[in-house]
């Protein structure tokens, strides 16, 4: 069905009590295996519903803030969210104690019961109204960056929109973009300050409502870490100060160098990748979504029969416009089986990465649409990244059908990119932890702390003179941190797995392709762990993984006169 024909209409919060208390009864009941697994499927039935809708209102937020009908809907999911989880508790509870839990896991798989344990440390009543407020300093930081309408040269931008102008090869364009970027950061510091502070302190005081320390334990149980730890993702940021960031460092000075740029680079600079201009798509987004349906076409007959369904059914909104959110994501409207894939297209490489990194979610999802139940489709957010940051990997062999005569710029800078990405990902990760772990500093302090961050994870970068980022605020215009804490250290454990797939490919692309599909066909079975390790792939935990991966990349980018 096409997404504008999927019918929105509002779930109740006194419908869903409702209906889960007959369901939590049924499964209370201590009948039969049959019965109790009929109660079990009646609630993801359920859930499937509820998820449904709100993920509908979400996506037509997106799309257009300024609607008022779903800006409505959104404050009521809001406020509704929080007290659905409370009811998904109650039946979580219930389900595990049942006396059929051995044949629930033998059907189901283990990992469904270690994550909902999981969940119920994430919650309790005392904390609905706590969540209420967090989840409306979202929408309210969402909003803020989507308002943005920036006057440049004569005309009205999104921030998406403005993102050409800060790759322009032209010195003067470029650096005025990346002040008028700056201006509109800055014209709304005081806001961004007040809404990160508000967030930081909510979330710290859910986390002492619930008995933590802070919110650091409670946001990893948040993000269901199920299979490594804290201290293992300080390990990965170490082993990405040593033999990530070198590597990144002598890209950059080969960037500076051919630039004739000073090193450390201004922001400005760093984005010119090439003197002669960065890499961009052939045609108009027509031709850019025509090739990537040639491309999957040609990839495999699952990317085939997928890709068939994604444009078919409309399942994407790419242009850039205004009131539209910013980003990009992929998600999944459960009751219809369907991915989508929202994004803003701003004449960048970057468009094409929608049609690989969100497609390579959205293909995932679209394998794992019959898995049931729900929960078992999706796999933690670091997995679900190896699906889209490998997806880029293997589509890079039909550069050319989108970038032409730029194909080998594209290449060369997409895995320059790919490396000089994991210090800055370590880096926003390390300053989270910071934060919740020092919930009281100022705003003052946390851009101080960024500074610092800044020299350790990207030493190529001088904060200079421009508007905003020399203050030590351009943490400030990443999402995920204001949105989903600790979410963003998963982009640089995928990408470390992506790069593994890379390397392989440049000896067996057939073989690494089998093990890519292997891993993305368990959806959400297995941990993230289980789910390298029976694909064969080597942990981004150990130091031999990140240096092999650092190794490979170095070579190869060594060969390319930029």
């Amino acid at each position: 069905m096409k997404f504008s024909e999927m019918k929105y209409e509002r779930v109740t919060l006194d419908s869903i009590r409702e209906e889960a208390k007959g369901i939590i009864k049924r499964l209370a009941n201590e009948g039969s295996y049959l019965e109790a697994k009929e109660a079990f499927l009646a609630f993801d039935k359920l859930n499937s519903r509820v998820f449904t809708q709100e993920t509908i209102a979400y996506i037509r937020h997106s799309i257009d803030t300024r609607d008022e009908f779903y800006d409505g809907e959104i404050q009521y999911w809001d406020g509704a969210v929080p007290e659905i989880q409370e009811i998904a508790q109650q039946f979580t509870k219930e389900l595990l104690k049942s006396k059929h839990r051995e044949d629930f896991e033998k059907e189901y798989g283990k990992l469904l019961f270690i994550n909902a344990e999981m969940e119920l440390k994430t919650f309790s009543t005392e904390v609905i109204p706590e969540l209420q407020e967090e989840n409306s300093l979202i929408t309210e930081y969402d909003k803020l960056l989507a308002s943005a309408q920036i006057e440049f040269e004569g005309k009205k931008l999104t921030l998406s929109q403005l993102t050409p102008y800060k790759q322009s090869v032209k010195d003067s364009v470029r650096e005025e973009a990346w002040k008028a970027e700056g201006a509109f950061y800055n014209e709304n510091r005081e806001k961004l300050d007040e809404l990160y502070d508000k967030l930081v302190k909510v979330r710290d005081k859910i986390a002492k409502k619930l008995g933590y320390q802070n919110f650091v334990e409670l946001g990893y149980y948040r993000m269901q870490r199920n299979s490594y730890t804290k201290e293992d993702i300080e390990r990965f940021r170490k082993g990405v100060i040593k033999y990530i960031v070198p590597v990144a460092s002598e890209i950059k000075k080969k960037q500076a160098e051919s630039n004739n740029s000073n090193y450390p680079m201004t922001f400005a600079d760093d984005a010119l990748i090439f003197r002669s201009g960065n890499a961009k798509p052939k045609g108009t987004p027509e031709t850019i979504l025509a090739a990537g349906k040639k491309m999957y076409d040609e990839m495999s007959k699952e990317t085939a029969e997928f890709i068939d369904f994604m444009y078919e059914n409309e399942l994407l909104d790419v242009l850039s416009k205004a009131g539209k959110s910013g980003g990009g994501y992929c998600t999944s409207i459960p009751e219809y089986k369907s991915p989508f894939i929202f994004a803003n297209f701003n004449g960048t490489s970057g468009d094409v990465e929608v049609i690989t990194h969100e497609a390579g979610h959205a293909f995932a999802a679209y394998l794992a649409r019959n898995i049931v139940p729900i929960d078992n489709q999706s796999p933690t957010l670091e997995a679900c990244e190896v699906h889209s940051m490998s997806m880029e990997m293997f589509a890079r062999k039909w550069a050319k059908e989108f970038f032409g005569d730029d194909t080998e710029k594209y290449l060369y800078g997409h895995l320059a990119a790919a490396i000089t990405f994991i210090p800055y990902g370590a880096m926003v990760d390390h300053f989270q932890h910071i934060m919740y772990e020092n919930p009281e500093l100022t705003p003052e302090e946390r851009h101080k702390v960024w500074s610092e961050l800044e020299s350790v994870y990207r030493p190529w970068i001088s904060l200079g003179e421009l508007p905003f980022y020399k203050d030590g605020r351009g943490w400030q215009r990443q999402m995920h941190i204001y949105q989903v804490p600790f979410y963003y250290i998963d982009y640089c454990l995928a990408q470390t797995v992506a790069l593994e797939f890379w390397a392989l490919m440049q000896t067996n692309y057939e073989e690494a392709w089998e093990k890519y599909i292997s891993f993305v066909k368990k959806g959400g079975t297995e941990t993230f762990s289980e789910l390298i390790s029976s694909a064969g792939m080597g942990s981004p935990f150990e130091g031999s993984t990140l240096r092999e991966v650092s190794d490979a990349a170095r070579g190869y980018l060594d060969e390319v006169d930029v």
